[in-house]
């Protein structure tokens, strides 16, 4: 792990679940963006010193929540909250919602967007395409069954712990696109 908290790609094939996730329960609920493109050093650290101080303080109907988070392989910001201690309310899920569009603004970048499909290029680096840019990317024998692709619809820590994030396109529901193609 880094020092802001985050993993290393090789971090996570040792174990499935980061380590700044530990302390909240399987039933935790998980939200899981994507950041468009990699980030500098200095936008990193900006953009979790928001994350991180809007979280110290996140709260449902006055009450905290019991709340944490992860800089994952440099791409992905995993935000979990115990909603077994407190439950988030649809407002203080509009508040995370809108931090995020401020840092998008900030940043030029897009984080909130759930409709691209993340995956693993040939070289081990995380791409970001829409989803008719991956059907193409399978057509063109570019990606296939084995290609190693990201699930940002997990909105469970144990999913992550189960090892559900990152697998082969067969075993995840990004497998509908293989079987599009001719």
């Amino acid at each position: 792990m880094t020092a802001d908290g985050s993993t290393t790609a090789s971090e996570l094939r040792t174990g499935p679940v980061p380590a700044c996730l530990d302390f909240l329960p399987d039933s935790a609920r998980l939200w899981i963006f994507g950041v468009s493109r990699p980030l500098e050093a200095d936008e990193v650290r900006r953009f979790l010193s928001r994350v991180d101080a809007f979280l110290a303080t996140w709260a449902a109907h006055g009450h905290p929540l019991a709340a944490g988070r992860c800089w994952d392989q440099e791409r992905f910001l995993m935000v979990g909250v115990d909603d077994q201690v407190e439950a988030p309310s649809g407002c203080s899920i509009d508040a995370l919602l809108r931090l995020l569009s401020e840092l998008e603004e900030e940043l030029g970048i897009d984080v909130r967007g759930n409709a691209p499909v993340w995956y693993r290029n040939a070289q081990g680096g995380i791409e970001r395409v829409t989803r008719p840019a991956f059907r193409q990317r399978v057509s063109d024998g570019l990606v296939d069954g084995d290609t190693r692709v990201f699930d940002l619809s997990l909105t469970r820590v144990g999913d992550v712990r189960a090892g559900r994030f990152e697998g082969p396109a067969r075993e995840r529901w990004h497998a509908r696109f293989l079987a599009e193609t001719p």
